[in-house]
C-alpha cells in the first residue's frame, strides 16, 4: 500500500459515477431491503454494545465531536427499530438517507486520504462502525463493508481490534446486512450523555454466541518510507453449553498509518 494522490476531478467524476450506479442498484435491483420500524424491542438481545462518544484526540477541536452527536442524533432516528425480516437486506445509507443541511445535520469530522476535513454528516462512521461490531456478533451475513485504508489516530481506549470498523461515505461505501436465518432480527440504537448504544435484538433465545478476535496484527516499513498496519479478524462460535463449534475467518486489514508508529499511550 501506498498513499494515492488523486485530483479534484477524478476525485468527483468517480463519486458521480459510482453514486448513480448505487441507486440504480437500489431502484432497479432484485433486493429486497428492510424498511419496517417498530417502537417496541424485540424478546431477546443477541448482543449489544456501546461506544464513547468523546475521545481527546490531538490537534482535533472538540467541535468536531459536539456536532457528530448531533449528526448521531438525527441518523439514528432512520434506523433506530429497523427489522431485518429473513431475506431482506439492511442498507446503512437506504435507510438514513442522504446527510444534508435541510435535514438538521451540521459539519463534522470526515475521514479524508489520510487526514480529516469538516464535511456535512461527519461522524456517521461511528455508527456504521458499530452496526459492524454489534453484526459480527450475531448470525447474520456482512455483505458489504469497506474498510478504512488508513489508521489516522493512535488507539485511545480501544477495546476492539484494530480494522473492526466499517467506513461509510453517502452512498456509494455502504454497509450492508443479510438475514439468512428464518427469524427477524431487530437494530436498537440510541445515545446516552456518554455513549453511542446499539444491540441486535430476536423473538427467539440466541443458540449461539461470538468472540470476534485478530490473528496476525503486525506493522511493516514500507519501501516508500511509511508503516502500515496489517491484521486479519475472525470469530470463534461457541454453542449454548459453551462448547467451541466454529473458528472462522471474517476479514483482512491493512492501513496506512499517520502517525508514529509503536507509541506506547496516546497523545491527548
Amino acid at each position: 500500500m501506498k498513499p494515492k494522490t488523486r485530483s479534484k476531478i477524478r476525485i468527483a467524476l468517480g463519486k458521480t459515477y459510482y453514486t448513480i450506479k448505487r441507486y440504480g442498484e437500489w431502484y432497479f435491483g432484485k433486493i429486497k431491503y428492510a424498511k419496517t420500524l417498530l417502537n417496541y424491542k424485540l424478546d431477546y438481545t443477541v448482543f449489544s454494545h456501546k461506544t464513547p462518544l468523546f475521545r481527546s484526540l490531538k490537534d482535533v477541536d472538540m467541535w468536531y465531536q459536539y456536532n457528530k452527536v448531533k449528526n448521531l442524533k438525527i441518523a439514528i432516528k432512520n434506523i433506530n427499530g429497523i427489522v431485518l425480516y429473513p431475506g431482506e437486506t439492511f442498507s446503512y445509507w437506504k435507510l438514513i438517507g442522504k446527510p444534508t443541511k435541510n435535514k438538521g445535520y451540521v459539519d463534522g469530522m470526515v475521514l479524508f486520504y489520510g487526514s480529516f476535513k469538516p464535511g456535512i454528516g461527519g461522524g456517521l462512521c461511528q455508527l456504521s462502525n458499530l452496526i459492524y461490531w454489534l453484526s459480527l456478533h450475531t448470525p447474520l451475513e456482512v455483505v458489504e463493508r469497506h474498510r478504512h485504508s488508513y489508521d489516522v489516530f493512535p488507539d485511545s481506549k480501544r477495546s476492539q481490534p484494530f480494522g473492526s470498523g466499517a467506513t461509510c461515505a453517502y452512498n456509494y461505501l455502504d454497509l450492508k446486512i443479510y438475514n439468512n436465518t428464518d427469524q427477524p432480527y431487530q437494530l436498537n440504537v440510541y445515545l446516552t450523555d456518554e455513549y453511542l448504544v446499539g444491540e441486535w435484538t430476536t423473538i427467539e433465545k440466541p443458540m449461539y454466541t461470538y468472540e470476534v478476535y485478530e490473528k496476525e496484527h503486525k506493522i511493516t516499513l514500507e519501501y516508500w518510507g511509511g508503516y502500515v498496519r496489517h491484521n486479519t479478524i475472525y470469530r470463534k462460535i461457541y454453542n449454548v453449553d459453551g462448547h467451541l463449534v466454529k473458528d472462522e475467518y471474517i476479514t483482512e486489514n491493512h492501513g496506512i498509518m499517520m502517525y508514529q508508529p509503536f507509541l506506547t499511550t496516546s497523545p491527548e
